[in-house]
């Protein structure tokens, strides 16, 4: 299979100038090997705007004038949204039902029209817009395009910090673990980039353990609460961390709490749960994990307020 390329990530990021926040890295308070990469700080709350950027941004004039379709729990239909807009093009997103209310509401607010299916028709009837409309498909991670944009988190990693031993990247579909990985593997090949999981939404994890790709249903992961993480890999996602990612583990749903808790009091970010299971990692799985200077990537902050509120209150574990 025909794998992204460092110089398809370097293209990505000439089109995210002016659109997408460059995103500092910054160190914790309470672990000196450990620096954040705060993708939560983006004007759609999550990485996901670098990957919608760049494929809005490689449309020929008519696939723009006819708009464009994808499927979303909510951070790419906001990213894809947001980009869409910037670029005057318009946009449907198919939402799986499930999905919180805040991602919903921001992604209509951004000019989107919105369509609720069943989690497992949310690619079929995405499909049947693009049929029916002549749209675009601009699925969240299978696709060239959104990988290489999402690989741009490495590229910026690499600048800030040249020295980066380790770098933690939660995967869902695998869209920004595949870009990362195909970066750092150019750039640093001597830096370990690890994939993160809910332990209870763990199919690419038995994917690699396995060599082959394992699909998990819907009801399995949505038992997590981290629901950006719900989804399955794709053939090419797949191909590209069995290529090019060192390893991965799993957190649980107590210490994915206790991570968030901790980037919000700790880090004084706003954090929603799949945003913060790579430092679930390096605080919980330090044993498995490769020593040395570590980034986590903080995915995103588009959290439901009554999460938010639970992991402002709760102690700050220690």
């Amino acid at each position: 299979m025909d794998l992204v390329t460092v110089d398809d990530v370097r293209t990505a990021a000439d089109d995210l100038a002016g659109v997408v926040l460059r995103t500092p890295l910054l160190p914790s308070r309470w672990d000196d090997q450990l620096w954040l990469k705060p993708e939560s700080l983006q004007p759609v709350g999550s990485f996901k705007l670098r990957g919608a950027t760049h494929a809005v941004a490689r449309l020929d004039t008519q696939q723009r004038a006819r708009g464009v379709v994808t499927h979303s729990s909510g951070n790419h239909g906001q990213a894809l949204a947001y980009a869409a807009r910037v670029h005057g093009v318009p946009c449907t997103v198919v939402i799986p039902e499930g999905a919180p209310a805040a991602k919903v509401d921001q992604v209509r607010a951004l000019g989107a029209e919105v369509r609720m299916v069943a989690p497992a028709d949310r690619l079929p009837a995405a499909q049947a817009v693009a049929t029916e409309q002549g749209r675009t498909l601009i699925p969240p991670f299978d696709d060239r395009r959104i990988i290489a944009g999402q690989g741009t988190v490495g590229l910026e990693v690499v600048e800030d910090l040249p020295d980066v031993e380790v770098l933690l990247v939660p995967v869902g579909g695998g869209g920004l673990a595949s870009g990362v990985a195909t970066a750092l593997r150019a750039l640093r090949p001597q830096t370990r980039v690890v994939g993160v999981e809910p332990a209870l939404a763990a199919d690419a994890a038995e994917s690699l353990r396995s060599g082959e790709l394992r699909q998990w249903e819907p009801a399995r992961t949505y038992r997590t609460s981290a629901d950006g993480l719900r989804t399955n890999l794709s053939a090419l996602t797949f191909a590209h961390l069995r290529a090019r990612l060192d390893g991965i583990v799993t957190v649980s749903e107590e210490e994915i709490a206790a991570a968030t808790t901790r980037l919000v009091r700790g880090a004084r970010l706003v954090v929603e749960p799949s945003g913060a299971v790579a430092t679930a990692a390096r605080m919980f799985h330090a044993a498995e994990l490769p020593a040395g200077r570590t980034v986590a990537v903080v995915t995103g902050g588009n959290v439901d307020p009554a999460v938010l509120a639970a992991a402002a209150t709760r102690p700050d574990p220690h």
